[in-house]
Parts: C-alpha cells; structure tokens; sequence
C-alpha cells in the first residue's frame, strides 16, 4: 500500500492510493469464503459448491468488496493521522485513471479530499451590535385597537355593498340556476365591479362571469358545474341580489375584552388602550429581539471570514444529490448554503468555546414550545399539556424534526450567551424605517 499525498492549498488534498493485490488478497479471499458457505447451487449441498463456481458467481463482487474496504480503512487512517477536517466526504478525482478490475491486479485510486479551516476568533467587549428600540407612537397604538376589533367583529346584513364587502346573489342564465352564490366584491373584475360597488338586496345586474371571474375554479364552483364544461356555458348571467353582507367590528365592551385579553382583564376602555400598549410593546420587544439575534449572527460569520473549498462544496452537492438538482440548481442557492454551513461551523465552535450542552430537557421545552406556538397558529390556546406533551414526543421521534429542534436549542444558547459577553448600543427608530432596514 502506498498513499501520497498532494496538498493542493489550506482546505484542499489530492490523495492518491496505490493498493497491490497482497493488500486486498486476504479480504477477498475471506469474503469468497463467506460466499462458499452459504452458497446454494443446484447438484451441490449447500457450502459445498466447488472454489472455482464460487469464483465464477462472485469473483467480481467480492473483489469490489474487498479493495473498497482497503480504500475505506486507509482513507479514515489518513484523515485521522493527518487531523484533517473533513467537509462532507471524500470524491473520486475527476482525473481518476482505469483500473483493470482483475483479481492479482494492482489498483490506482485518487481521492478528492476538502476541510475547513480551524476557527480561533474570540468574542468579546470589542464586539459592538446595535440593539433597536422601537418606538410605541399613537397611530400604531390606533391600529392595533382598530385591527383587534375587526378581528373580533362579524359579518352583518348591509345597506349598499362597499369594497371590502358580500353579496349572496342567485345567478340564472336560463339554462343554469345557482341560488345563493356568496362573492366578494373586491374579487369581481373589469366593469361588472363597477355594478356590484353601492348595490342593495332587490338590484338585478347583468353580468358576464368570463369577464367578472377570470379565475375558471372559482367560476365553476360558483355557478356549481365541472370546470371542464365551463367552455359550453353561456357567460351572460343576471344575478339578483338577496343580501348585502358586511363585515361590523366589535363593539368595545365586557364581552370583547374577555374575548381579547381573557375573563376579567380589561373592564373599560382605559385598560383597553393600557392593554394595546403593552401588546405593540410586547411584539416590538420580540421583532427587536429577533433582529438583534439576525444581527449577532451576520456579524460573527463576518468576523470569523471563514474560506471554504467551495469548488469541492459544490461537486460534493451535486454528487449527493444527483438526480434530484442540477448544478445550475446549486449555483442558485449556493449563496444561502454557504451561509448557513459557516454559521453551523460558528456554532459549533462557539458552543465548545462557551462550554454550552444541550441537554434532554431543552430539547422537550423546546419541542412543547414549538407545539404550543402551531397551536396558537390555528387558534387553538390553552391547550391540555397532555396534549402538548404527546405532540411533541411525535416530533422527537422523527429524526429530522428533533435535528431542526436541536440545532434551534444551539442557535439559542450560543446567541444568548454571546449577548451576555457584547458591547451593545441602543438605538430609537420608528416601526417604519426598523422594517425598512436589510
């Protein structure tokens, strides 16, 4: 066995290995013989079958075993004895020579071989990330008050339709009759919107539905036939309006306090608007932190101007994807797979450098807390812990959800205790121009 080695720069080996047939003779040798033993041919009992059918049958597949075992064993070697950082796994050189694939052959490989660099950067005092404080004013105060209300509000009969409001029509062609078709009026298009906006219960419109609902799912479902027979029905309809929906927010009172902030919280529109503020205050105070928390991370994975091999990188993806992208694939999200492998190597270096574990106890608060927020996506609060607690061992047990909550419980971790060792700098800035910021 001969292995020599060729480093090409900091991140990148050639590796190419010269295997003689005595370096593999004994495993192939072994793995005929593990072959005869179970072999079943017809005239033979079984593991008697004669050397050289065995040989016939699996020469070529034990060979192949054999040397790829030599290969692996003398790769994962050198790779140790070297210290080398391994990204992904070695590749087969795109300058591969042939092999005779001949038991007794000599065999000449080269491998592909990449690592990161070894990160040593240290965080500290002099490391300076703004932290925005944003700022509460009376119209945003105003519009919450206004959205929390409609949220909690109901749809009403109506006078005349507006933009934002429902007409429950029946549309008849002559031949078709579809009672009670429900439409929103900002979804009507081209003229017919212009009838439907002021109109009352009793108005009778003509309406072109090819020309008023582009959209032939809706159309069809609308007027309650297949889609694909939409092309043979005749698109001149009147619709008689019966009903004029509205949408009516809720009025400020017990019952929409009790709705909105639980029993008993709020009880007259002094603490309704205390409450509103604490709220906008609440969900700044989140968006500012999870800023703070994009900002921390941008900022190490500059400071610690980590090179890559990234033409290995993207040899390495395509090759353990192959068939599901193509390298143009690749190169689209190449940016954004660069990113997140730096930050990765940042975190696992700053997790070791903090001393920080993730123990079985983050994971289940942090799969409960995943569960209660897709709960609360849906509506759903005060949900038994019973059931929190059942969805999230569900979660656990699929390997790449518990992944995604591990690396998110690391994310954390080294994000909170960087904060706790940087400088920070407060900074005002209204809702507006914090959203605007990159």
């Amino acid at each position: 066995m001969n292995i020599i080695k060729n480093q090409i720069d900091d991140l990148n080996y050639q590796v190419t290995m010269e295997i003689a047939a005595a370096d593999y003779q004994g495993a192939e040798k072994k793995k005929l013989a593990e072959r005869k033993r179970n072999a079943d041919f017809k005239g033979f009992r079984r593991g008697m079958a004669p050397m050289s059918l065995i040989q016939r049958v699996y020469g070529e597949q034990a060979l192949a075993e054999a040397v790829n075992e030599v290969i692996s064993d003398n790769l994962n070697n050198f790779i140790k004895e070297n210290n080398i950082r391994v990204v992904g796994e070695p590749l087969a050189s795109e300058d591969q020579p042939e092999n005779d694939w001949k038991s007794g052959n000599d065999f000449t490989f080269k491998f592909d071989i990449a690592q990161t660099p070894e990160l040593t950067f240290e965080v500290g005092k002099d490391d300076k990330v703004t932290v925005y404080n944003i700022e509460i004013t009376d119209v945003a105060k105003n519009e919450m008050k206004s959205n929390m209300l409609r949220q909690s509000g109901s749809m009403q009969d109506g006078e005349a339709a507006g933009e934002e409001d429902f007409v429950i029509a029946d549309l008849t062609n002559g031949t078709i009759n579809a009672e009670g078709v429900y439409i929103a009026v900002r979804n009507i298009e081209g003229d017919a919107h212009k009838e439907f906006v002021g109109c009352k219960a009793g108005d009778v419109i003509d309406v072109d539905i090819n020309a008023a609902f582009s959209n032939e799912t809706d159309r069809a479902a609308m007027i309650k036939v297949e889609k694909d027979q939409l092309a043979e029905v005749d698109p001149k309809f009147k619709a008689t309006i019966k009903t004029v929906k509205t949408f009516v927010p809720a009025e400020e009172n017990q019952e929409t306090y009790n709705r909105l902030f639980g029993e008993d919280k709020v009880h007259n529109s002094e603490e309704f608007d205390k409450a509103v503020e604490e709220r906008l205050a609440e969900n700044y105070k989140q968006e500012a932190d999870y800023r703070l928390s994009k900002d921390v991370r941008e900022y190490l994975v500059k400071k610690a101007d980590i090179a890559l091999p990234e033409a290995f990188l993207k040899r390495w993806l395509f090759k353990m994807n192959e068939g599901k992208f193509t390298m143009e694939d690749i190169e689209k999200e190449f940016d954004m797979f660069l990113a997140d492998f730096r930050w990765q190597l940042i975190r696992e270096y700053l997790m070791r450098k903090f001393d920080l574990k993730v123990e079985e106890k983050d994971i289940h608060e942090a799969a409960e807390a995943y569960v209660t927020y897709q709960y609360a996506m849906y509506g759903m609060g005060n949900v038994p812990h019973e059931m929190i607690h059942e969805a999230a061992h569900r979660i656990m047990a699929d390997e790449r959800q518990l992944r995604n909550i591990e690396e998110n419980v690391e994310d954390q971790k080294v994000l909170t205790a960087v904060k706790g060792v940087i400088s920070t700098s407060k900074k005002k800035i209204t809702v507006e121009k914090f959203r605007e910021l990159k």
